[in-house]
């Protein structure tokens, strides 16, 4: 998952509008959407390992 997030913050930084941004607003977007995805990741496994499904 996080070689996905640096693969597309690189693909961005390359292609995108976020070229256009400051370096320190690309980094903390990046440092906050990894972080989501990472909560994300670990309430999926949470809810899978008590069998819940919501």
């Amino acid at each position: 998952m996080l070689f996905l997030v640096a693969a597309l913050l690189l693909l961005g930084v390359t292609l995108g509008t976020v070229a256009h941004a400051p370096l320190g607003f690309t980094v903390a977007a990046a440092v906050v959407i990894a972080a989501w995805l990472g909560i994300f990741a670990l309430r999926e496994r949470h809810a899978r390992r008590r069998g819940t499904s919501h």
